[in-house]
């Protein structure tokens, strides 16, 4: 079908004015994306992109991400037009409490929207992941007579994202990796929100795509037909190269008071809404405005991509008729395995294993819960010898072999934390990533929206402690296993030796309503083969459990988690028989217990608690109370062998004994 430019170009102005109307009835929100965005929206939406309205999740749909997120109400207006389920009148509560339109695009919350975009370049990351997810489904699933995957990728970012360190770690991954079923549109108004982009950039931004491995092309934003030349070359692209659409835009276009400046970034041109409504040959008397004909545009527009969608359901059916073992894998897709399930598979340790760390012990553990689980996959950055969480019966996944399950990101921690939550908003397939637990910092933000997107994304982090040693505090992290505990969603677990290990594996993977990071140790860590394997897998999956019971009368309560546990168990042994150890691998599993089960494993009655753990102490509070004390540290680390470094920071059984002797009680 012919572009149709003079519905379309009314179309532009009609999302024009919606955005205009919801910013200014609100007085927040940003309009210059919007605005100048329009005719790449009025032809996206309403031409060019292979989706469904009626079934926004439909399996082979182009997926759209706004990774500027700021101009939300350009994703909002555009949805609502092509006939998603987004009633006007949830486009007129814009930003307003419990509506369908956030003021920065959330998944789940708005039909239409493929992921939580607002912290700039976070939007390509995720791109980048579902891509890698396209790729992988496409070798997975298509055979030679059925390409029941060849759907795109389209990003639109702007020179936010460009700036950011997040998306740029992510492109350079997309260009090695020839991720050809990725476009990337840049909005390039030459706008910043402080000021003209020329005080902050100078780059040559479509060489730069170039050299890292991707098609670029340049074109004037406004112009429809011209952008659906490009669009459509960049779909039809044979380079095996990711592409590159470099859009001159004017922001804010549509309100001469402000248009083309970093005024019009924000919400600074509502004010001029009535003349700019006028401009735009909007009726003045009638906010929130689509005309019927822009109306009967889209409607028809959206029996043509359902129409288009029951060819390819035609073809579905045919290829599950031919194809029932890869039907049944793709079936499996959202499932939840559960812990019980798994662990069955994962065989016992044996007692006098030499497993040098928690690390070695979820080596092993991976590779039975990878054969039980072919769609998870994995990834590392640069750090797969050290993280041990290669997928040892599969290979990488490159451009010769894009069903491998072992993604090498090279020393990208930030994109590879987006590109995992990519993956994970498109489905199919269950995302895991390593690197040192301090670098967690590097990749926090990824990590934040996983959790704030209640991703099921799986963080295997090691080298979790003091125990780094020689490395010293660069690489001793310190204070990051409390500030992970402190993200919302997110669940933590640092278990302390492999039949721990075990359980925490199972437990991350039997949670699908957000990211979990096991923390893993470098050191060697002892067995603790006086508790039972059975009891130390299951206290696992309760958060905390009674790893040494008393034999007396109980005077004191001790707790602690990873590599300090054994510190904890050997305090016990010299205060003799009253004293209780309790393991608490994971707080927020722990939380999440019934009061009955809290009160069981810390009796209420025993006041007189230690905590030891090499990290700071503050959230340990919640546990041992105002009466009791906490063996950590209050400053950074230090280089030195690692049994040294415990004994110098004072992380010691002698250290726990004072403590609880020091203890009223």
């Amino acid at each position: 079908m012919p572009l149709q430019t003079d519905i379309l170009a009314r179309a532009a102005n009609e999302a024009r004015g919606l955005a205009i109307d919801a910013v200014h009835a609100c007085s927040s929100g940003h309009l210059g994306l919007p605005l100048g965005c329009a005719e790449m929206g009025a032809v996206l939406f309403g031409h060019a992109l292979s989706i469904n309205p009626a079934q926004p999740r439909w399996l082979n749909r182009d997926r759209f991400v706004l990774s500027a997120g700021h101009g939300s109400m350009f994703l909002y207006a555009w949805l609502h037009m092509s006939g998603f389920d987004l009633p006007i009148e949830q486009v007129a509560k814009f930003r307003s409490l419990h509506s369908m339109t956030p003021g920065h695009p959330e998944f789940r919350e708005t039909p239409g929207v493929e992921a939580t975009t607002g912290p700039l370049g976070q939007g390509v990351g995720n791109a980048v992941g579902m891509a890698v997810a396209g790729q992988m489904a496409a070798a997975r699933f298509n055979t030679p007579e059925h390409a029941i995957f060849d759907h795109h990728v389209v990003c639109l970012a702007g020179d936010g994202c460009m700036q950011e360190g997040v998306a740029m770690e992510a492109v350079e991954f997309a260009g090695h990796q020839k991720l050809d079923n990725l476009i990337l549109i840049y909005d390039s108004n030459l706008v910043t929100l402080d000021a003209m982009a020329e005080k902050t950039q100078s780059e040559n931004t479509a060489a730069r795509f170039k050299a890292i491995g991707w098609d670029a092309q340049f074109v004037d934003g406004h112009d429809m037909a011209a952008f659906l030349k490009a669009f459509n070359r960049a779909k039809r692209a044979k380079s095996g190269r990711p592409q590159f659409i470099m859009a001159r835009t004017v922001i804010a276009k549509g309100i001469p008071e402000v248009e083309g400046t970093q005024k019009g970034h924000g919400e600074g041109g509502a004010k001029f809404a009535d003349s700019a409504r006028a401009g735009l040959g909007l009726p003045p008397d009638k906010h929130f405005y689509v005309s019927d004909e822009v109306r009967a545009y889209f409607q028809g527009h959206k029996r043509r991509l359902a129409r288009a969608a029951k060819r390819w359901e035609k073809a579905f059916k045919a290829w599950r008729a031919a194809n029932p073992e890869k039907a049944a894998l793709l079936d499996s897709a959202p499932s939840k395995p559960s812990a019980a399930h798994l662990l069955s598979k994962i065989p016992l340790f044996a007692p006098d294993a030499k497993l040098g760390g928690t690390r070695a012990a979820g080596r092993d553990v991976l590779q039975p819960i990878a054969a039980e689980l072919p769609l998870l996959i994995g990834g590392s950055a640069d750090l797969y010898g050290s993280t041990l969480n290669y997928i040892a019966a599969d290979r990488d996944f490159d451009p010769s072999n894009r069903s491998g399950r072992n993604i090498r990101f090279g020393i990208r921690e930030h994109g590879m934390a987006a590109i995992a939550n990519g993956i994970a908003y498109d489905g199919l397939f269950r995302p895991s990533v390593s690197t040192f637990l301090v670098f967690a910092d590097y990749a926090r933000g990824a990590m934040r929206l996983a959790a704030l997107s209640r991703l099921p994304v799986l963080y295997i982090f090691t080298h979790d402690s003091i125990g780094v040693g020689e490395d010293g505090p660069t690489h001793q992290p310190v204070e990051t296993l409390s500030a992970l505990r402190l993200i919302p969603h997110l669940d933590v677990i640092r278990p302390a030796d492999p039949e721990e290990t075990a359980a925490a594996f199972a437990a991350a993977l039997e949670r699908t309503d957000g990211p979990t990071l096991i923390a893993l140790s470098r050191q060697g860590v002892p067995a603790l083969n006086d508790i039972p394997a059975h009891l130390r897998r299951a206290g696992v999956l309760k958060g905390a459990y009674v790893a040494v019971q008393e034999t007396a009368p109980l005077q004191a309560i001790l707790l602690s988690t990873g590599s300090e546990l054994s510190i904890a168990i050997a305090a016990a042994a010299t205060l003799g028989p009253g004293t209780r150890v309790v393991s608490v691998p994971s707080f927020e599993i722990f939380d999440r217990q019934d009061a009955e089960y809290r009160e069981a494993i810390l009796p209420s009655a025993c006041r007189r608690r230690v905590a030891v753990e090499a990290g700071v102490t503050g959230l340990w509070r919640k546990y041992v109370g105002l009466d009791g004390a906490v063996v950590g540290l209050a400053r950074f680390g230090l280089s030195a062998p690692s049994p040294v470094v415990y004994k110098e920071l004072g992380i010691t059984a002698e250290a726990v004994v004072a403590a609880v002797r020091s203890l009223a009680g």
